[in-house]
């Protein structure tokens, strides 16, 4: 559970509202970052060690009022993560745009490669 704890310290130092999954009901104030393991890679040995660190691919999330703002907290996720110390990450591609219409809020979604012990 490291791997959690870590990625949801270092979200919150870019912005308060940080929450695993889903936002809370009612929605809260904007902006606010979701994130969830959307999967990752097993690691199994042949000789039946157990491998000394985990792997996951973690799906973040930024919803906002804007596009702009939108975007500019999803990059500063990407930069983040990226030069993290307590994991190591990799985007696995640039980040996607989003609009939920009925709720009015633009949105960013990017998933990482993280591995961590």
């Amino acid at each position: 559970m490291a791997l959690e704890v870590d990625l949801n310290t270092l979200l919150k130092t870019l912005c308060a509202r940080v929450y695993p999954d889903v936002g809370p009901e009612p929605l809260p104030a904007r902006p606010y970052i979701t994130w969830q393991q959307v999967g990752g890679e097993a690691i199994t040995f042949l000789d039946r060690t157990l491998p000394g660190k985990r792997n996951a691919r973690m799906q973040i999330n930024v919803w906002a009022d804007t596009r702009l703002a939108a975007n500019a907290l999803a990059l500063q996720v990407e930069d983040a993560l990226r030069l993290s110390t307590a994991f190591q990450a990799s985007p696995v591609g640039s980040l996607v745009g989003s609009y939920e219409l009925d709720l009015k809020l633009y949105g960013t979604r990017q998933d990482f490669t993280i591995f961590s012990v």
